[in-house]
């Protein structure tokens, strides 16, 4: 039996005419009503085929996993959910962003369910990467050269780099617990991230940058100090 072929992003291929079609966006939206009904454990390949009237078989030309099925699904949620916003600024954009993206991860706990499960299922995280965090991070990458445009942002800086500092704290509480998803944390992270820790970022001096030489990288074992 032949291999499914997949794409550079592990995307699995699937037939593409019209009727292969109409059975995916069925399968999917019976994932997001499932998914909505109650989370990741009601949407099984069997109570997505009951609900869609797509065969399981079919499913699986589709998906490599149940997973996988969800991931997609999930995307489609999160996007109805989460329009961009334009305030006028790059603080207004981000913080709001950020607010409803904070309001999002504590109302929708498919999310954590997703990480977690994608963990554990291998085939179904170029799923969770292609359909749902690939879209958000070409919002973000809008609002942040928007901002570029604007004058508002340094442009040098890598808008990945820039994307992870914003959004990565929210996940990170999520999964931890260990402070509140609400709108008023939003907004700290996102000055944080927008204004910097340093006092004086662009001031550091000569011997401060010299002096970051000396840090261990992740391959190599830590240095004396330097003299001095």
């Amino acid at each position: 039996m032949a291999v499914p072929s997949v794409d550079a992003a592990g995307i699995k291929a699937h037939p593409t005419g019209a009727r292969s079609l109409r059975a995916h966006d069925s399968a999917l939206q019976a994932a997001r009503e499932l998914l909505a009904e109650g989370g990741l454990a009601a949407a099984t390949v069997d109570a997505i085929s009951a609900r869609s009237g797509v065969s399981k078989a079919t499913i699986y030309k589709h998906w490599p996993s149940r997973t996988a099925v969800a991931a997609e699904a999930f995307g489609r949620i999160m996007a109805d959910a989460l329009p961009m916003p334009d305030t006028g600024s790059a603080a207004g954009d981000f913080t709001a962003h950020l607010r409803q993206v904070s309001n999002f991860y504590a109302t929708q706990p498919v999310f954590a369910e997703l990480l977690a499960a994608c963990v554990t299922d291998p085939s179904a995280a170029p799923y969770f990467r292609t359909f749902f965090l690939a879209e958000r991070r070409r919002n973000m990458a809008m609002l942040w050269q928007r901002a570029v445009e604007r004058g508002e942002v340094d442009g040098g800086i890598d808008v990945e780099v820039a994307q992870d500092l914003l959004v990565a704290p929210l996940i990170f509480r999520l999964m931890t617990g260990h402070r509140p998803l609400v709108s008023g944390e939003a907004d700290k992270i996102a000055a944080a991230a927008l204004s910097g820790l340093l006092r004086h970022p662009a001031c550091l001096t000569a011997n401060e940058k010299r002096g970051s030489a000396w840090l261990p990288t992740a391959t190599s074992s830590p240095r004396p100090s330097p003299p001095g």
